[in-house]
C-alpha cells in the first residue's frame, strides 16, 4: 500500500477546533476532559494516514490475544476487530465503543478485554468482544495510552497519570504528587513495584511500602549523552530484568529493579521503539523500521521482516500458542515461525472510511 507523506501531513495540519467545540457543546461535561481531536502523537509520528477523500490506510495500533485462537485488533480510526481463527478472518467488535481511535488493548485474568482510546477513555468487554462498556468513573482525562492487567489489579496510564480500577468500577489515582504526567507504558514486577514510562519524566517507580513515586534515570542516556525522558514501552522478563523502549533512543535494560540502566541497542538499526517482547527464544523489538531479535543481550540483532509490507511497526505480541502478531501502518501480520516469515492477515479489516472530521470532500 502506497502512503503519501505530503497528504498525511496536510490532513493532520487542518484546523479542527470548530469540530472540537461542537463535541464539547454536545456533551456539556466539564470532567473528565478529552484531549484534542487526533493528531500525530509524540515526536511527529503518525498513527494513521488519511487522504482528502476520507480513505484510511489501516493502522493497527493495538493487539491482544485470549488463549490460542482469539485475537483482538485496535485500529487508529476504524475501531475494534476480533478474530476467532488466529487472524485468518476478522469481524467488527466495537458495539458500545464510542471512540474509533484505539491506543492500547490488554486481557485480564478473567478473560475480560480492556481497550484504551484517544478520546473515550477505557472500555471493557466480558463477552469476548461482542459488546463493550465504558468504565471511566474517576478518570480526569480520557486519553488512555496504557492498560495493565495483572492478577486482580487493573491499571490505566493516562495523560493525567496512573489510575487503578477499584471497587464499583471506579478509578483511583496512584500517582499523587506527580504533576501533569503523561503515561505511555506500565509494568508491574513480581514484588509489586509499579513502573511507568512517561513522556518528559522518563521512568518513574512506585513501591506500595514506600512514600510514593521516584524517578529512575541513572544510565538512561543516548549515544550523545542526553538523558532519555520519553519512554514508550516497558517489559519485565521472568527473571526480573526490566526493558525500556524509548521514542528515539533505543532500548535500555535494568537488572536491579530499575535503579540503574544500560543501553543494549547500539547495534540496532533503528532507535524508535514501539514494542518489546521477551520469550524463551530471545528478545524481540518492534521499531519504526522493522522487527529485530537478539539472543545475546543486544550485542547482535537479527532482522525479522520477511513478508512485511510496512516496516512501521506499531505493536508486537505473542499468543498462548506461541504465534507472533504484529500491527503495522499497513494492517496486521502473523508469524508461525518465531518471526522468520510474516503473512498479512487483513481479511475483514482492509480499507475503510475515515471518521467525519477527516473527510475533505
Amino acid at each position: 500500500m502506497m502512503i503519501r507523506p505530503w497528504i498525511v501531513c496536510a490532513a493532520f495540519a487542518v484546523s479542527i477546533s470548530s469540530v472540537s467545540g461542537m463535541l464539547s457543546a454536545a456533551t456539556q461535561a466539564p470532567s473528565p476532559t478529552p484531549p484534542p481531536l487526533p493528531q500525530a502523537p509524540g515526536h511527529g509520528e503518525s498513527q494513521g494516514q488519511y487522504d482528502f477523500y476520507g480513505q484510511q490506510a489501516v493502522s493497527i495500533q493495538a493487539l491482544t490475544s485470549v488463549g490460542n485462537d482469539l485475537v483482538y485488533a485496535g485500529s487508529f480510526g476504524l475501531g475494534l476487530f476480533r478474530s476467532e481463527d488466529r487472524g485468518a478472518t476478522w469481524e467488527k467488535s466495537g458495539q458500545g465503543v464510542t471512540d474509533p481511535f484505539i491506543l492500547t488493548l490488554t486481557t485480564g485474568k478473567d478473560g475480560a478485554v480492556y481497550a484504551g482510546t484517544f478520546r473515550g477513555g477505557v472500555f471493557r468487554s466480558r463477552d469476548q468482544g461482542k459488546t463493550w462498556q465504558a468504565i471511566n468513573n474517576g478518570l480526569k482525562r480520557l486519553e488512555v495510552k496504557a492498560i495493565l492487567a495483572v492478577g486482580e489489579g487493573v491499571y490505566a496510564g493516562t495523560s493525567d497519570g496512573v489510575y487503578r480500577l477499584a471497587a464499583a468500577d471506579r478509578w483511583s489515582v496512584v500517582t499523587a504528587g506527580l504533576d501533569d504526567i503523561l503515561v505511555h507504558a506500565l509494568a508491574l514486577s513480581s514484588d509489586g513495584t509499579l513502573f511507568a514510562g512517561t513522556s518528559g519524566k522518563g521512568i518513574v517507580r512506585f513501591k506500595a511500602q514506600s512514600t510514593g513515586w521516584a524517578r529512575q534515570q541513572h544510565g538512561l542516556k543516548d549515544h550523545e549523552g542526553m538523558t532519555e525522558n520519553f519512554i514508550r514501552v516497558l517489559t519485565i522478563d521472568p527473571e526480573g530484568g526490566i526493558y525500556a523502549g524509548t521514542f528515539d533512543g533505543g532500548v535500555f535494560c535494568s537488572v536491579d529493579g530499575g535503579v540503574t540502566w544500560r543501553p543494549i541497542s547500539r547495534a540496532l538499526p533503528n532507535d524508535s521503539i514501539r514494542g518489546i517482547l521477551f520469550n524463551s527464544r530471545g528478545l524481540f523489538v518492534a521499531t519504526g523500521h522493522g522487527i529485530f531479535k537478539t539472543t545475546d543481550k543486544g550485542r547482535q540483532w537479527v532482522p525479522l521482516n520477511k513478508g512485511l509490507t510496512s516496516m512501521a511497526i506499531q505493536v508486537l505480541i505473542e499468543s498462548g500458542a506461541g504465534v507472533l502478531y504484529a500491527g503495522t501502518s499497513d494492517g496486521a501480520f502473523r508469524s508461525n515461525d518465531d518471526g522468520r516469515t510474516w503473512n498479512a492477515i487483513n481479511q475483514g479489516i482492509e480499507g475503510g472510511e475515515a471518521p467525519a472530521p477527516f473527510r475533505f470532500r
